[in-house]
This record gives C-alpha cells, sequence and structure tokens, in this order.
C-alpha cells in the first residue's frame, strides 16, 4: 500500500519586523498534559510580550488520540500549526514510536526551512525531540532552548525497561549529549536534575534551574459546599484522598492502594483517582479484583473544571519513585498547594518534595511499601478539625504564591527567552 507524502504548511512571515520563537512540542492545549500546559503559558506570555510565537504540535490527543484538534489555530496571539500523523496515542509502544518519529522528521523539515527563525524551544515531549532543533543549530546557526522536565534515558532504566548497558541506552545517551552541547540554554526543574545533567556536559554558564509552575487563572481554593464536581461523584460528607494527574510506573500508587484496603470499613473516607497514563491499568485491575466501595477512577478531566476536581480533595497525594528522583519532577504538587490542600507525599529523600516539606508544614512523608506509616498519616489527617486541615493549606498556598506561582517562575522563564531572542540574529 503507498502513502501520500503528508503536506506540511510553512506560514509565511506576517510580521517582518518581530522577532520569532518556534516552538516543538507533540503535545499542546487544549491537551491537558502538564508538557503542553507549561509550554502554552510561555508561549501566551511571549505573544503578550509583542514576539511572534509560531507551535508545531501534533493534531491528535496524547492520552486520548480520538480527540483531534484543529489547525491551524491561533490562540491568544499563537500561531499553532497541528501536524498529521504526529502522535497515534501512548497505550502502545510501536505506534508510540511511530508517531514520535514522525513527528521528528516533520519537525527537522520545519526547523531547516522555516524563515526568519530567532530561537527555537522544546521540551522532552516527545524526549528526543531536541535533534531536530540541534540539527538546525548547526546548519542555521539559531539559538535553541531545551527545557528538561524529565531525564532519559535514565527513567526508562530506572523502571527496569532497558539495560543502563544495552544499544538503546547507548543510543539515548549520546542523543542527550548531541542535544546538550546545542543548546544555547538549558531550564531544568530541581537541584537533582541539574545535578544529573552536569555529569554529562560541561553546562556551567548556560544552565538554570526554574521549577514549574501552577496555572495561575485556572486553579484556586474553592469550599467543598460550593464545589459542583463533589455533587457529581456522591463527594459530599466524605473524606477524600486524591491522586490527580498521570499514573506511570514512575509514579508508584501500590502503597496507597493497599492503605485503601485497611480503611474501606471507614465509611466517610473515599479514595479518588483522577487522570490517565499507563499506570491507570493497576488501579483499574485493583477495582475489578477487590471491588472497593471506597475507591473511585475517573479520566482526565476537561482544562475548565481542573480547579473543581483538585479542590474537591481534602488531602492530595503525590507519589516519587523510589528511583526517580532528579529523572522526573512530579510537578502536580503545585495545584495540590494551589488549591491550599495539605499533602500526603509518597516518596524518597532526598528530594524535591521532602526538601519542600521539610521546610514548610503543610503534609506528610511515608516511604513506598510502607503501608502501616500511609494508613497513619490518613487517619491522622482525617481526625484533624477543619480549621487544622485549612491552616495546613494555607502555608502550601502561601508557599506557592511567594515563590512558585506562574507570574514569577513563568515571567522568569520568559525574561530568559527575551534576553535571547533580542540578541540573536534572523536565521
Amino acid at each position: 500500500m503507498a502513502f501520500s507524502k503528508p503536506h506540511i504548511s510553512l506560514p509565511h512571515p506576517t510580521h517582518p519586523d518581530r522577532k520569532t520563537l518556534l516552538i516543538f512540542t507533540q503535545v499542546f492545549v487544549p491537551d491537558p498534559a502538564a508538557v503542553g500546559q507549561h509550554l502554552a503559558d510561555v508561549a501566551f506570555e511571549m505573544a503578550r510580550r509583542g514576539y511572534r510565537v509560531l507551535v508545531y504540535t501534533a493534531n491528535r490527543g496524547y492520552d486520548d488520540p480520538s480527540l483531534v484538534y484543529p489547525s491551524p489555530e491561533t490562540l491568544k496571539g499563537v500561531e499553532i500549526r497541528r501536524l498529521k500523523f504526529s502522535s497515534f496515542g501512548k497505550r502502545r509502544i510501536l505506534t508510540r514510536l511511530i508517531g514520535t518519529a514522525s513527528f521528528m522528521l516533520q519537525a527537522l523539515f520545519i526547523a531547516l526551512v522555516t524563515p526568519n527563525v530567532h530561537t527555537i524551544l522544546f521540551s522532552t515531549s516527545p524526549p528526543l525531540i531536541g535533534i531536530a532543533p540541534s540539527i538546525a543549530r548547526i546548519f542555521r546557526r539559531i539559538p535553541i532552548v531545551y527545557w528538561a522536565m524529565d531525564l532519559n534515558p535514565d527513567q526508562l532504566i530506572a523502571i527496569g525497561r532497558i539495560s543502563p548497558h544495552g544499544l538503546p541506552a547507548r543510543f539515548l545517551e549520546a542523543a542527550n549529549r548531541f542535544i546538550l552541547s546545542n543548546s544555547t540554554l538549558i531550564v531544568t526543574l530541581d537541584r537533582f536534575m541539574a545535578d544529573r545533567l552536569h555529569t554529562r556536559a560541561r553546562l556551567d554558564h548556560k544552565l538554570v534551574i526554574l521549577p514549574p509552575w501552577t496555572p495561575d487563572d485556572r486553579i484556586e481554593p474553592l469550599d467543598h459546599a460550593q464545589n459542583p464536581f463533589r455533587t457529581q461523584y456522591n463527594l459530599q460528607g466524605k473524606f477524600v484522598i486524591m491522586y490527580s494527574g498521570n499514573h506511570s510506573p514512575s509514579n508508584p500508587l501500590t502503597t496507597l492502594l493497599d492503605a485503601s484496603r485497611q480503611l474501606q470499613d471507614h465509611p466517610d473516607i473515599r479514595f479518588l483517582f483522577v487522570g490517565g497514563g499507563v499506570g491507570k491499568k493497576e488501579i483499574d485491575a485493583f477495582i475489578r479484583t477487590h471491588n472497593p466501595k471506597n475507591v473511585l477512577s475517573l479520566p482526565y478531566q476537561p482544562l475548565s473544571d481542573l480547579r473543581y476536581s483538585l479542590a474537591a480533595a481534602d488531602v492530595h497525594v503525590v507519589s516519587l519513585g523510589q528511583a526517580m528522583v532528579g529523572i522526573i519532577h512530579p510537578c502536580k504538587i503545585y495545584g495540590a498547594m494551589a488549591v491550599a490542600r495539605p499533602i500526603l507525599f509518597l516518596g524518597p529523600q532526598p528530594s524535591h518534595i521532602s526538601d519542600l516539606l521539610n521546610h514548610h508544614p503543610f503534609g506528610f512523608h511515608v516511604a513506598h511499601g510502607d503501608v502501616h506509616a500511609a494508613v497513619q498519616a490518613i487517619r491522622h489527617l482525617h481526625s484533624l478539625s477543619p480549621s487544622q486541615l485549612l491552616q495546613m493549606g494555607k502555608t502550601a498556598q502561601i508557599v506557592v504564591q511567594q515563590s512558585l506561582s506562574q507570574k514569577l517562575l513563568c515571567g522568569q522563564f520568559c525574561n530568559q527567552l527575551q534576553r535571547m531572542l533580542d540578541t540573536s540574529p534572523r536565521c
């Protein structure tokens, strides 16, 4: 069967006097994936500052490929071009690899031929997308910015998907070094991730640590009595322990599920799992096997409903795999903090999350596998008065407002981009 060559529409420069920022990302709003949301915040802010922002992304949903998004589209001044044959979902490895390869090939062509580009920004969706901008950097001398939100092959090795000495790991490592050496600026999320990157290349003068932020315009505290989400899912009068976001082997939830079994005789405690990802299979299998009355599983919620779903919790769970420190950054904690809820952290220390909890009393830390400690922590939180829970949540919210807000951190990120755009020649 012959396949026709996909048509890639390259927009003509309609604003020749404006500096152009080109962004490559497999996910972008309205897709709920966190990488796309953060890149959208940056894109919208740079457009607001007067730059021409051009985004190339996939035309289908990352978690749900049945969703097809419009192209071309302009949102808040950002020109969005969604590419066909660039994402087929992530449930099967083969189709995921095919979509990634197609997106990267199209991105390479676009990076090489799009006129009047001043800076290229990319992140880790897909993981090796930086190869295309790096080649453009070599041939066109365009400055490129690498936003490192997770690290591979580190993650694949940590969860046992590949051998640290095998050919795939060596290839990924070589690709990483190539991307890092060609990046003009590298932004990473915490000190642990920065340490890992420093072992790969000399980055002293081009590495910046900036944690991600919560979307200020979409998330805020909300009283349970005024929350339609709690009414919709019969949660009024219940004490809700929520995990919200990507479910993956990097964020194990077995300890929480085991704790839910030990607490199933408490009629007012509910465990709510919201989101998607390959790790959602464990939740679904647990429900099929045990038929628990205190566990509810829901898919990703629309961005417009995010404030309601997050605020429906009494306690938010954040999980980080034992070997994942410096490899991934569980940014879901910021949304939980923004809605002023206490945190139950399942994971190792030291880590970025344990650093936060050690400095600010808004949650508890439990090691993976310690089901007894998890049950005790939940019992303790359940026993607190509404005013005590509110005080813990307010502490978390104040930390976000003072040092982790979108206005502050997105502003700092965009300042870095602006300096690069303003000093780069047109290519």
